[in-house]
């Protein structure tokens, strides 16, 4: 577990294969004013992690941003039988064995007659990013970090991460620091004025630093790093 802000972790989990391709991945965890931990994408649990989360404080509430990021869910549930679990429509139709306590869609964007108020709504905002019917994400935004969240909409591999053909598959698809964006076949499927729309609500966040469940964290200028990311919709 690293910190990298007052009340901001991040642990890297295992490497994955997607595609064939060795897919690093990362929980983002964040303690609220109530001594509750917000738990972002999860990794495999551990007792080891068990262990230092604990030593920050109650592990309340999981997120599953996109229905990609689900595997270790049941482990956590497990675990903490009284942790809430909320994830996209997508996911909670894909895991079906679960119970998901609220979908991420239920946001005042699409059903203004069920705005849903979020028990972490006083620090941290979210955005469903939509227009592709191959995915949708929910992206979060610390407040008191100045920090963005996601998960697959922006991927930052490292120049040195991917070998031989994976390597060249990975700059094809354009996910190679420093440019990292969306990954190409989800960039050709979105509706560019509907991804336009949610961009500028992260633009208007006004980050300082952008988290990644796949690749380089940036740090600094990510406003500069999100128009750059996002040219594509232009």
């Amino acid at each position: 577990m690293k910190q990298l802000a007052k009340e901001l972790w991040i642990v890297d989990g295992d490497t994955v294969s997607f595609y064939c391709c060795p897919f690093t991945t990362r929980m983002t965890v964040i303690r609220l004013q109530t001594g509750d931990l917000w738990l972002h994408s999860p990794v495999r649990y551990s007792p080891e992690l068990a262990e230092q989360l604990a030593a920050l404080g109650r592990v309340k509430y999981l997120i599953a941003p996109n229905h990609l990021h689900h595997l270790y869910l049941g482990q956590w549930l497990e675990h903490y039988p009284d942790a809430q679990l909320f994830g996209t429509d997508e996911v909670i139709s894909k895991r079906e064995d679960l119970h998901f306590d609220a979908s991420l869609n239920l946001t005042e964007q699409f059903h203004p007659q069920l705005v849903e108020s979020w028990p972490w709504q006083d620090e941290i905002d979210q955005r469903l990013v939509s227009g592709s019917p191959l995915m949708q994400e929910c992206v979060f935004f610390h407040r008191a970090t100045n920090t963005v969240i996601v998960t697959d909409l922006i991927e930052n591999f490292p120049p040195g991460h991917f070998k031989g053909w994976r390597k060249l598959l990975a700059k094809g698809a354009g996910i190679i620091a420093p440019n990292g964006k969306t990954p190409l076949d989800w960039r050709l499927s979105f509706k560019k004025p509907v991804v336009k729309v949610h961009v500028q609500l992260l633009l208007n966040w006004q980050p300082e630093r952008i988290i990644m469940a796949h690749g380089e964290i940036v740090e600094h200028q990510a406003v500069s790093f999100l128009k750059r990311s996002f040219k594509w919709v232009e």
